[in-house]
């Protein structure tokens, strides 16, 4: 008897199993990704992972220069494009130390200003080519039919390009972005009401706290922005625009046309500001508990002993610094008593001390996730920061370009950490700045009081990510969660027509009140004058 049922439950544990496995294979769904090479890659391609366990198919649109998307992957397919990005690992390094040879020395309005140019002038340079490329797909017929045939879920792409978010729109499909910046800013700008007086524009490095003044600068920033975006970068993909959508669709709308935005933040690290249903917020979502250290490693952090160690990482664009200021940073960590692991390409320097470790490469994560972690010292990269967040590790900032001074702005701003600049700084400045990090223990709580705040919800910001991925697929869209304001010209978004409209009702009810008032005076005053 006892057979017989463990038989039964036996099979009844195998229909199950088989039940949800087909189940899960039926739900499936097929996803083409479009992505941005770089730093972004880095976390498309956690969200691409967690797809491919899901049992989902991933398409990756590649160039063939591209650097950190390879063409071969487990957990994707791809397809080449006979185009090149612009976005190759040299010609972005040799980008990054012209815009650094340009910040050296002291801060002037005049330096600001050539920055800008400088910036707008590359960001031009790489549209023409993301323009060239959309040209060549919708000339590729063939390419442009498999696509059609391929009957894909969704298209997932990050809209810091517009290549992703055009041919998504062409394609007829449910468009989902992996979000912070789009092609004309910070994401939020572009979809949300966004009051400029508490609302601080990235690049201005002001908190939600303006005065006066910097409430102009916020403001004056902001229409100056808008008017590089349209005149640098709209006009490049115009032609396609009236070409493919016909001439009555604006490049805005297709971005704000969006079903889902997933925004790589939360707001234990964003201002609060205004948001929309359609944005999901997945700040860290890419960060996980630490794995153990390869052997080396753990040798070097364990002789730390009591003092614990530092690391220090400049993102994957600054690996090799200026020989004399990698004297200097390496002078004041020989001064310390922790161990120190630091990611550098360049020569030894003379000055470097027996405590600190030099490596091509580290594994960053497991680092901040060891007990034993006590700084770190970054550049303020999104992934970096949110990395050192989740762990609770307080940060020593030494941001160089985009978004970086602001996003450690935010970290300084809730005092989990310092930031120094990077031009101006020498050895005394640097290791200063260490030691008040490191021996002040309110860095510390406070970023650990943030790690709580992040970690403190309901569903991984992975998973959150992927359910409302799979939400898409499931109800073809989110229509539903999308506003129409997009479709509203400018005045009636801002209601310039309705206060034109109340204001012309309320003049013309005045006159014709005081057109009465007058007749009826003249009226009496005839009266007196027959009494009379």
């Amino acid at each position: 008897g006892n057979k017989k049922v463990s038989a039964k439950m036996k099979n009844f544990w195998t229909w199950t199993c088989l039940f949800w496995l087909c189940a899960s294979v039926v739900q499936a769904g097929k996803v083409l990704v479009f992505p941005l090479d770089g730093s972004h890659w880095v976390n498309m391609k956690v969200i691409i992972e967690e797809l491919y366990s899901r049992n989902h198919q991933v398409t990756v649109i590649r160039h063939k220069d591209s650097w950190y998307i390879k063409e071969n992957s487990p957990f994707y397919m791809s397809i080449t494009l006979d185009a090149e990005s612009g976005f190759d690992e040299h010609s972005l390094s040799l980008y990054v130390t012209q815009m650094l040879e340009m910040q050296k020395g002291e801060f002037s309005v005049w330096k600001q200003m050539q920055l800008g140019m400088e910036q707008m002038e590359k960001a031009s340079e790489f549209h023409m080519i993301a323009r060239k490329t959309l040209e060549g797909i919708f000339e590729n017929k063939e390419m442009l039919q498999m696509l059609k045939n391929s009957k894909y879920d969704l298209i997932l792409t990050d809209p810091a390009i517009a290549g992703g978010v055009i041919l998504g729109h062409y394609l007829k499909l449910p468009l989902v972005f992996n979000v912070r910046w789009t092609t004309h800013g910070e994401g939020h700008f572009l979809i949300a009401p966004s009051p400029l007086s508490y609302v601080p524009l990235v690049g201005t490095k002001l908190s939600d706290k303006m005065s006066f003044f910097q409430r102009v600068l916020n403001f004056l920033v902001f229409y100056l922005g808008q008017f590089n975006y349209e005149r640098v970068i709209t006009p490049h993909y115009q032609d396609i625009m009236d070409k493919y959508f016909g001439p009555n669709v604006d490049y805005f709308s297709l971005f704000q046309a969006a079903d889902l935005w997933l925004m790589r933040v939360d707001f234990v690290f964003e201002f609060p500001r205004p948001t929309m249903p359609n944005v999901v917020y997945m700040g860290g979502f890419q960060c996980k508990p630490a794995e153990p250290l390869p052997d080396h490693l753990e040798d070097f952090v364990q002789s730390s002993l009591e003092h614990g160690f530092i690391i220090m990482s400049l993102g994957t664009l600054i690996a090799d610094l200026p020989a004399d200021l990698a004297e200097e940073i390496a002078a004041a960590f020989a001064e310390l008593p922790q161990k120190v692991i630091w990611r550098h390409k360049g020569s030894r320097p003379s000055t470097l001390g027996n405590n600190t470790l030099l490596v091509d490469w580290m594994p960053q994560n497991d680092l901040l996730g060891h007990p034993k972690i006590r700084l770190f010292v970054a550049h303020g990269g999104t992934n970096g920061v949110q990395e050192a967040m989740y762990h609770g590790v307080p940060l020593l900032g030494l941001p160089l370009i985009f978004d970086q001074k602001d996003n450690l702005l935010r970290i300084e701003e809730r005092g989990a950490g310092k930031n120094i600049d990077f031009f101006t700084m020498n050895k005394e400045i640097f290791l200063q700045g260490l030691k008040d990090v490191l021996n002040e223990p309110s860095y510390r709580m406070n970023m650990q009081r943030l790690s709580r705040l992040h970690r403190d919800t309901p569903m991984r910001p992975l998973d959150t990510a992927l359910f409302w991925i799979e939400f898409v697929m499931r109800h073809k869209g989110a229509a539903h969660l999308r506003t129409e304001s997009y479709k509203l010209p400018w005045y009636s978004y801002h209601s310039v027509d309705v206060m034109v409209f109340l204001l012309t009702a309320a003049g013309l009810l005045m006159f014709f009140v005081v057109r009465i008032m007058c007749f009826c005076g003249r009226l009496c005053f005839k009266g007196k004058q027959k009494c009379e």
